[in-house]
C-alpha cells in the first residue's frame, strides 16, 4: 500500500520530483526519460509508468530552459519506438506459447483481451491510437507481435504513432507552460492528462459491454 501511495505522490507532483532530479543529476535525466518511456512501451510488466504526464512535465521543464526541448523529443521518439519494438518481438516469440493454452506468468489476461478488442475495432491503426491509451500502449505491439501483423507493416505504424505521441505532449507541455492554470495548477493537469487518456478505453469497454448484452437478448 505504501508503494501505491508513493506512486500516486510521483505521478500528481511530477513536477517537484522531476525538479530535483534535474537538480541533482543534470544530464542524467535525459538517461532516466528515455529509460522509462522505454520501459512503459517496451515492457509488459511496467504499465503503470508515467507515460502522457511525464511527456508533458519534460515539455514544461524544456519551456523553463532546464531541459533542451529537441533532445528530449529526439530521445523519447527513439525510445517509444524502440520500446514497442522489443515488445513486438517479445509478442511474436510468445505467441505460439499462448495460442497452445499455456499460461504465461507475467501477462495480465484482462489487458490483453482488452487490447485484441482495440485489434478488432480498429485493426492495424491501434499502433498508433493505443499511444494515447495507457495500458493499451503497453500491450498493443506485444499483441501486434502475437497476431499476422508483418514486422514491416507494424514499423510503419510504430514510428508514426510514436512520433506523434512524444511531439504532441512534449510540445503541448512546452507551449502551454506558462499558462496560469498549468503553472499555478500542475497536479489537476495531470490528472486531467490521466483522465482524459482512459476515456477512449473507457468508451470501448461500454461499447463492447452494450454489445455483449445485445448479443446476450437474442
Amino acid at each position: 500500500m505504501e508503494y501505491i501511495r508513493l506512486a500516486m505522490d510521483i505521478v500528481l507532483h511530477l513536477d517537484k520530483y522531476l525538479d530535483k532530479i534535474i537538480e541533482n543529476y543534470g544530464a542524467l535525466t535525459y538517461l532516466l526519460l528515455f529509460v522509462i518511456v522505454f520501459c512503459e512501451t517496451g515492457l509488459v510488466v511496467t504499465p503503470f509508468l508515467p507515460g502522457d504526464s511525464l511527456l508533458f512535465a519534460a515539455g514544461v521543464f524544456a519551456s523553463m530552459g532546464k531541459l533542451n526541448v529537441a533532445a528530449i523529443i529526439g530521445m523519447l521518439c527513439v525510445a517509444a519506438v524502440l520500446g514497442d519494438t522489443i515488445n513486438y518481438a517479445v509478442g511474436h516469440y510468445l505467441g505460439p506459447r499462448i495460442f497452445r493454452g499455456e499460461k504465461v506468468r507475467f501477462l495480465n489476461k484482462k489487458h490483453l483481451d482488452r487490447t485484441h478488442e482495440f485489434f478488432e475495432r480498429y485493426g492495424s491503426e491501434t499502433i498508433i491510437i493505443a499511444r494515447f491509451v495507457p495500458i493499451v500502449r503497453t500491450f498493443a505491439p506485444f499483441v501486434a507481435g502475437m497476431g499476422s501483423m508483418s514486422y514491416a507493416r507494424f514499423l510503419t505504424y510504430n514510428v508514426l504513432g510514436g512520433v506523434l505521441w512524444v511531439n504532441l505532449l512534449t510540445l503541448g507541455g512546452y507551449m502551454f507552460a506558462n499558462v496560469p492554470v498549468v503553472k499555478n495548477h500542475f497536479s489537476y493537469v495531470v490528472m486531467a492528462i490521466i483522465f482524459i487518456s482512459l476515456l477512449p478505453g473507457v468508451f470501448e469497454f461500454m461499447r463492447q459491454r452494450n454489445l455483449a448484452k445485445k448479443n446476450a437478448e437474442k
